[in-house]
């Protein structure tokens, strides 16, 4: 699996003494205290800026050209440390300032950064399972629980693991010579907040991420799915340089819009070279090809993408016959370039409350639902905070009584600060006990300062960035193919974002920010499109085909097993799915690729580590 992992040893002599390392792994990086490698990474993908007191180095898809690594080297010696990680691109930035040592991921988590403390100083790396593995970690079932049985519970800095920490994106692991580990929010540059004002710097940095990918790429694919972000995307990418756009549908799809502007989108332009894949002529559905768990691609976290396995390697053939280098998405617009409905708390809060009841209304007319209780629960939410609304559900779930879920998601509960799904009445007592656990050491840590809607924006942000991260690890291992989505760059993400969410989130308009920002830059019918296609009938009918195989993976449960799930009822929810009756899709789709993952998950030190020779543990510092 393809990572970065490093040591900071600042009592340790290093000389002639072997340590460990990750296997089959480059030294990317080494100077007094601090070691880095690499596996998986192309030489390309590492550079380093070193002069004097302070180097950079950014590990990834760094589009920065020399100019600008060298003048973010200089703006770190000078303090402004955070320059190094805001440049164009998608990468780990690692910043050295005499005896400290700054190592960060990105703000949307495609890259995020685990830690734990060692004998000799501290271990971290991109990837926590090979942390885990160096100390015999176990999974950590509360966890693992907690995301498909609870919303809107910021679990921040834990990993999937016992004992590996995280380091919350948009956040730094500050290291240094004479002082304990700490971590640090990432200063945010001074960007305009105002939705006309900040238009052109979202177009500038998405732009920019798309072109400067196109420039260092002879042969270049892209989704396109007929959506405002894959076809923007495609579209800027088009303007620089002839590329294959993928389009998948299937019979259910098919139906839908996405196909008719797709198809506009790809006619319109000489540029766009366009293959068609059609899922039920070519005989895939979600949920094919988990017969067997041992062939499964390996990933750091629980991978929504094995639910999709069949479905991807169906749309990437075209790009690998192709000869595609890089394949670019349109994920994470739905986070950038739109917002949560539960942004408008935070109009409220702001003290626009005219402006936020009628958001309110538009919503509840928006959702098709009546206003009361949507307005009820806007008032609640407004005042309420985190840890209060965190301690009530631990009290909620530690409690003796039964735990009620309607099986759907009312309209109003899209503006709370957190709950339970429907999954939540699948735990066991020694389950709702763990997860109890973890939110209220939740609410202990919480702050009673943040807004719902900027929290939620941020957890959603970081799901996507996740799973992204997942997807290009499986496209890597699979079909050696490198999947980037521009979308979740740090400084596109920071243009973004600046605009408030109950600004870029308009009831009834869709994705108002990608209107301002790129009307003359791509064609004008794809932004005033208001519909968005579901996806729900396809994956109702790849859970019904693979339901055989989908029952045996839960009657195997290892969190049944360890009595903290009640399988029969995650079976019964399967059965019901496969009838075609209202089933808590998602949950299901968690539970199944969270259980392949614990099944397939390598956790001997040996499998990710190897002693260095004492030769290549004495390396020369810069």
């Amino acid at each position: 699996m393809r990572f970065t992992a490093g040591r900071f040893t600042p009592h340790t002599d290093h000389e002639g003494r072997p340590g460990w390392r990750p296997r089959r792994a480059h030294t990317a990086y080494a100077h007094g205290a601090a070691r880095i490698w690499t596996t998986g990474y192309e030489p390309d993908e590492i550079r380093t800026c070193a002069d004097g007191s302070t180097d950079t180095v950014a590990i990834g898809r760094c589009l920065a050209t020399d100019e600008e690594l060298s003048a973010a080297r200089t703006a770190a010696e000078y303090g402004e440390w955070a320059a190094a990680t805001r440049l164009p691109g998608s990468y780990l930035s690692v910043v050295r300032t005499g005896s400290t040592l700054r190592i960060t991921g990105t703000r949307a988590g495609t890259i995020t950064v685990y830690w734990l403390p060692v004998d000799d100083g501290v271990l971290w790396a991109t990837a926590a399972a090979p942390l885990a593995a160096y100390i015999g970690a176990e999974p950590d079932p509360a966890a693992l629980l907690a995301a498909f049985t609870l919303r809107g519970v910021d679990t921040a800095d834990a990993s999937h693991f016992h004992s590996v920490q995280r380091v919350p994106p948009d956040h730094a692991l500050v290291l240094e010579v004479g002082a304990g580990p700490r971590i640090k929010a990432v200063p945010r540059p001074a960007l305009p907040h105002a939705f006309t004002e900040s238009a052109p710097l979202v177009r500038a940095t998405v732009t920019s991420a798309v072109t400067r990918r196109t420039a260092a790429t002879d042969r270049l694919s892209t989704d396109l799915s007929g959506g405002i972000d894959s076809s923007v995307i495609t579209s800027l990418a088009a303007a620089r340089t002839p590329l294959l756009a993928v389009t998948y549908t299937d019979d259910r799809m098919g139906e839908q819009d996405d196909v008719r502007y797709a198809e506009r989108i790809a006619a319109g332009n000489p540029a766009i070279e366009h293959a068609w894949v059609h899922g039920t002529r070519d005989g895939v559905q979600h949920f094919d090809a988990l017969d067997d768990p041992a062939a499964l691609p390996l990933t750091d976290a629980p991978a929504l993408s094995l639910g999709l396995l069949a479905i991807k390697a169906a749309q990437l053939a075209p790009a690998t016959a192709y000869g595609s280098q890089l394949h670019l998405t349109g994920r994470g617009g739905d986070n950038v370039l739109d917002a949560l409905p539960i942004a408008v708390i935070d109009q409220y809060r702001a003290g626009h409350r005219l402006a936020a009841v009628g958001q309110t209304a538009r919503l509840a007319r928006a959702r098709h639902t009546a206003l009361w209780p949507m307005l009820q629960q806007a008032a609640r939410t407004q005042h309420s905070s985190q840890p209060r609304a965190l301690a009530t559900l631990a009290e909620l779930l530690g409690g003796l009584g039964v735990l009620r879920h309607p099986g759907w998601a009312p309209p109003w509960e899209m503006l709370s600060w957190c709950g339970i799904t429907a999954a939540a009445t699948w735990l066991t007592r020694p389950g709702r006990a763990v997860v109890a656990e973890l939110v209220a050491a939740r609410a202990e840590a919480a702050s009673p300062d943040v807004a719902p809607g900027a929290l939620h924006e941020r957890l959603a942000l970081e799901y996507m960035g996740a799973g992204h991260a997942a997807f290009d690890q499986i496209a890597r291992q699979q079909w050696h193919l490198p999947i980037h989505a521009p979308l979740l760059d740090t400084d596109v993400v920071d243009a973004c974002l600046a605009t408030p969410g109950y600004e870029r989130f308009q009831p009834g308009d869709y994705k108002p920010l990608a209107r301002a920002a790129f009307t003359g830059h791509v064609p004008d019918f794809l932004l005033q499109r208001r519909t968005k296609t579901a996806f729900t009938g396809s994956l109702y009918a790849g859970l019904r085909t693979n339901a055989p195989t989908l029952r045996r993976i839960l009657t195997t449960s290892r969190l049944a097993q360890e009595d903290l799930l009640d399988a029969t009822a995650a079976i019964a929810a399967l059965d019901g799915a496969a009838r075609g009756e209202l089933a808590p899709l998602a949950a299901l789709h968690t539970l199944i690729v969270t259980e392949l993952w614990l099944t397939t998950l390598p956790t001997t030190r040996d499998t990710w580590w190897e002693k260095a020779p004492t030769h290549q543990a004495q390396e020369a510092t810069p």
